[in-house]
């Protein structure tokens, strides 16, 4: 496992995001994520952020990526929604008809962490360390 560093600290940090259209309307088509997925590159680098995988049905995306322990993930996840929503509305008019209000993504995401080892493994892990 190649893990990732800084100055100060080793990591590896893998979250899975998912991201769905506001009144999960199906509007989401390869154009339209591909678009997405630039932004989502785009705003990146700032936050400390690798894309990794990205994938779509017409509803929602699915995002995974890796980020360092300086990361701001509800600051990004939340410039990346705010940018995102003006921009697809502003380059894909037909998307605003079938929206109502300004937004285009719902409120709320889903933002699980993807370690390596099951959660259990891990517990016992670290209940087996320190002085024998």
């Amino acid at each position: 496992m190649k893990l990732d560093s800084n100055n100060h600290s080793v990591f590896l940090m893998h979250y899975h995001l998912v991201l769905v259209v506001k009144y999960r309307r199906k509007v989401v088509d390869d154009t339209i994520s591909d678009y997405a997925k630039d932004k989502f590159v785009s705003l990146c680098e700032k936050y400390n952020i690798t894309l990794v995988e990205w994938n779509h049905d017409m509803d929602h995306v699915h995002i995974l990526f890796k980020a360092q322990p300086n990361s701001e993930l509800s600051k990004f996840i939340n410039a990346y929604k705010s940018a995102s929503s003006r921009l697809i509305k502003k380059d894909f008019p037909h998307v605003r008809k079938k929206l109502w209000k300004e937004m285009f993504w719902s409120r709320s995401f889903c933002l699980l962490t993807t370690g390596g080892s099951p959660i259990e493994v891990v517990k016992k892990y670290i209940a087996n360390q320190g002085i024998k």
